[in-house]
């Protein structure tokens, strides 16, 4: 297959072109390589595509409408595994212009390409955030959606909308997942396990926000790339028993659907300081805050319809993730 991988130098872009380069896919990279954070992080993940077989890379902006139709155009690829986007709940708050030109903007054109070009099947990246405020738990593609409390989140879900109307209107086959908290080796300097390991290394404090009373359902890396990479293999049809009546709003009668992304198993998050800290062989000293604006106080994926979908099942211990993680900071920063 020619594949199309878009934030090929973001921590899930680089690893799931890894995973379909080794497998013999023929990848094409994109990233703008912004400084949302260190660019030489980014570059770095790039080194390590760098010969690992059929693999070309393009510093390209997905809102740059000529560009991308030009990209389509030039290379006929079979699928399209979107992963570039503008991340962050936080930085949503201050920059909230970056969220529609990346995630909305960005994401037409791309609908656009696989429309316009044929592709075969376009599986792109969709949040836990879209959950927003529901406070039933474990999260089902079924729960509601609509209530947002971050403008992050809210992108992520009209990339679901925008996903299905391509769907339904040109039968262009869409799969959307809901990542849930992912971690590992080369994940990102705004996620809590990287803050968190260079605050304790450094001997600085580390913000908890919530006093501490949080859970997430932190999904380690290579879990999350083979469903990627399994969720591709199987492009969706129109569902025989969708009911307009009653419509299932993870299924449709178009060729479209969304999965949860997760490990199923929530951890507090002091819990997942503590095993940082014995992985790290030091204390961590925790500022103790309020909870941030658009957080939410925890995320529990139901992974259910996944796994009937692609028998996915998350094989990586917490423990086991955290050890990994922290093996590949000491060895890349030298500490």
């Amino acid at each position: 297959m020619k594949i199309l991988v878009t934030g090929t130098a973001g921590f899930i872009g680089m690893h799931t072109a890894l995973c379909l380069l080794h497998r013999g896919d023929s990848v094409v990279g994109i990233d703008n390589l912004n400084d949302y954070y260190d660019v030489r992080l980014k570059r770095s993940r790039l080194e390590q595509l760098a010969g690992q077989g059929d693999f070309r890379f393009a510093t390209l902006d997905i809102t740059d409408r000529p560009a991308m139709a030009g990209l389509f155009a030039r290379e006929g690829f079979d699928r399209v595994v979107h992963l570039a986007a503008q991340a962050g709940v936080r930085h949503s708050l201050l920059h909230p212009e970056a969220y529609v030109d990346s995630n909305l903007v960005g994401f037409l054109t791309v609908l656009e390409g696989c429309r316009h070009h044929g592709v075969q099947h376009l599986v792109y990246a969709s949040s836990s955030s879209v959950y927003g405020g529901n406070t039933r738990m474990p999260w089902a593609e079924q729960d509601q959606v609509d209530h947002p409390v971050s403008l992050y989140a809210a992108t992520k879900k009209a990339n679901e909308l925008m996903a299905h109307a391509y769907s339904h209107l040109y039968r262009l086959p869409t799969t959307g997942l809901r990542f849930f908290t992912v971690y590992g080796p080369w994940g990102r300097p705004d996620m809590a396990p990287f803050l968190f390991t260079r605050a304790i290394i450094e001997g600085k404090p580390i913000e908890v926000f919530n006093h501490g009373d949080m859970r997430r359902d932190f999904s380690y890396i290579d879990d999350i790339v083979a469903a990627i990479v399994r969720v591709s293999d199987r492009p969706p049809s129109s569902h025989a028993s969708f009911d307009t009546a009653q419509p299932d709003p993870a299924t449709s009668n178009a060729p479209y659907r969304v999965f949860n992304i997760g490990n199923q198993q929530p951890v507090p998050l002091l819990e997942f300081i503590d095993h940082l800290e014995r992985e790290l062989g030091r204390p961590a000293r925790k500022r103790l805050l309020p909870m941030q604006p658009g957080d939410v106080q925890a995320t529990f994926a139901d992974t259910t319809a996944l796994a009937r979908w692609i028998d996915f099942a998350p094989a990586t211990p917490l423990v086991e993730g955290i050890a990994r993680f922290v093996a590949w900071y000491r060895d890349f920063y030298r500490t």
